[in-house]
């Protein structure tokens, strides 16, 4: 079973996050953050990986490190749950529209954590939401979960639609990667043997 939970304590937030990279894509989300738990719900749904989050955060001062250390310990869950990488395709593109909005976003499980993020919004809120803040979710889920990440938004006029293009398309491309292909079934997908180093 391919699957993980990993809770994530600190002074500032309280989260608990269980994936299941085998799932249907279910999900039940409670961040205390409206937007970013409708981000996950598409995530959860588009990639097939199960995904329970629960979240307390300090959002009286603000939501980034609500945010934030959402996207680490999603991150660290899925990590976990990719175990020793045997099988895995590792490596998936997608050009992912979302009404005018398109976006491109790519991955590479290799261990080795990298954000490229070229998108832009036109404004600083998506209703209570700061747009700066898709940033920050991708940089620490990409930290942690241990993936090279590739996120390009090519155009779009709505900040809803840019934000759900980026999403989805994550969702799309780890559905992909983290497949196991029966061609290579128990063999770690590089050349040196090994994922990571």
């Amino acid at each position: 079973m391919r699957t993980a939970t990993v809770t994530r304590t600190t002074k500032e937030t309280d989260v608990e996050v269980s994936v299941d990279l085998d799932g249907t894509g279910t999900s039940s989300i409670d961040t205390g953050v409206g937007f970013l738990d409708h981000m996950l719900d598409l995530l959860s749904r588009h990639s097939r990986i199960d995904l329970a989050v629960r979240a307390k955060g300090d959002l009286h001062i603000d939501q980034h490190h609500t945010v934030e250390d959402v996207g680490i310990t999603l991150g660290q869950a899925i990590r976990r749950a990719l175990g020793d990488m045997k099988g895995i395709n590792r490596y998936a593109d997608v050009h992912m529209p979302m009404d005018e909005a398109l976006t491109r976003v790519a991955i590479d499980i290799s261990g080795r954590p990298v954000l490229v993020f070229r998108t832009g919004f036109r404004h600083s809120k998506i209703g209570t939401f700061d747009t700066e803040l898709v940033r920050e979710w991708f940089q620490a889920f990409a930290m942690n979960a241990g993936v090279t990440l590739h996120v390009e938004t090519l155009y779009g006029d709505n900040d809803h639609h840019i934000s759900e293009s980026c999403f989805k398309g994550l969702a799309r491309v780890l559905r992909t990667a983290v497949a196991i292909d029966p061609r290579a079934k128990g063999e770690v997908p590089s050349t040196k043997g090994t994922l990571g180093g």
